[in-house]
């Protein structure tokens, strides 16, 4: 049950695309900010419909505070700034190492090397799918961007495995949205000018970013990785840019490819590798 709630999370994160196109005319961090407080008002809406105290002030550790919010801000102001420098396709398929990495992090010692390597299969698909088979070019003018990318990838590979060890409560989420909240805003008026006139297919697409990939996610991510099964979790994590490709074919605002199905059976192998158990050898009586 939590690992499907958990993999919700990566459904949601598959719509972010489609969702993205409405609100791209926003300012980045004015839109963090917007979708985080949003995340708040989920913890508060929660409390109210199950008639807790509003304001119980959350459990969590200076530590524990540190890394929260270091994962979900920091993740997001890396990967602003890795598309300020750097192109979208190299971008995309570096901070796509991420479920990499926590395939790694989350494998018991036995199991590292199958975790590598249904990692590496899930990175494979995912480069097919993106790179559409047009291969890929590393220029040095766009290294700050690959920098910020690869931060990305460390951010939020880490922040899940370090989150999923804490005895947190999931409500906790909530707080760490108010804080990132308050810096998206304070990023915001630091780097952009602000639009007050939005339209209403900005302002929807805005609140159905808070309540799901850019909000709302990241309650059930938090679930699905501290009861569920974090390794089926991360090799399944590499699904979102298939997801996302599939709902963005449903919408009409992408063709269809082969590299699809080529990306999607790559994954599913990886995955399946990933998360094979070992077989028990039985003694002689």
């Amino acid at each position: 049950m939590a690992t499907n709630i958990g993999f919700l999370a990566i459904f949601s994160w598959g719509l972010l695309a489609l969702l993205g196109n409405l609100t791209k005319a926003l300012p980045a961090f004015q839109l963090l900010f917007i979708c985080f407080a949003i995340s708040f008002i989920i913890l508060l809406v929660k409390r109210l419909a199950t008639k807790q105290p509003l304001l119980t002030p959350p459990k969590l550790s200076k530590k524990q505070i540190i890394i929260g919010v270091t994962g979900l801000f920091g993740f997001h102001f890396c990967y602003f700034m890795a598309l300020k420098y750097g192109p979208l396709i190299e971008v995309s398929l570096i901070v796509y190492l991420w479920p990499l990495l926590l395939g790694v992090f989350v494998a018991t010692p036995g199991s590292k090397f199958k975790a590598i390597l249904g990692g590496l299969l899930g990175f494979l698909g995912t480069l097919s799918l993106i790179t559409d088979g047009s291969g890929l070019s590393i220029n040095s003018e766009y290294y700050l961007g690959y920098f910020f990318a690869g931060c990305c990838a460390v951010l939020w590979s880490s922040y899940s495995y370090l989150m999923s060890q804490f005895n947190s409560h999931i409500d906790d989420i909530g707080w760490l949205s108010l804080i990132v909240a308050v810096l998206a805003l304070c990023a915001h008026f630091y780097f952009e000018t602000t639009v007050i006139n939005l339209s209403v297919s900005q302002w929807l697409g805005a609140i159905l970013l808070g309540l799901g990939p850019v909000g709302g996610a990241f309650y059930l991510w938090d679930y699905g990785l501290k009861f569920g099964n974090r390794s089926v979790l991360a090799s399944l994590s590499f699904l979102t840019p298939v997801l996302s490709t599939f709902i963005l074919i449903l919408a009409s605002q992408a063709r269809f490819s082969w590299s699809l199905f080529i990306a999607l059976a790559l994954i599913l192998l990886g995955a399946a590798i990933s998360n094979k158990k070992p077989s028990i050898s039985l003694k002689k009586a």
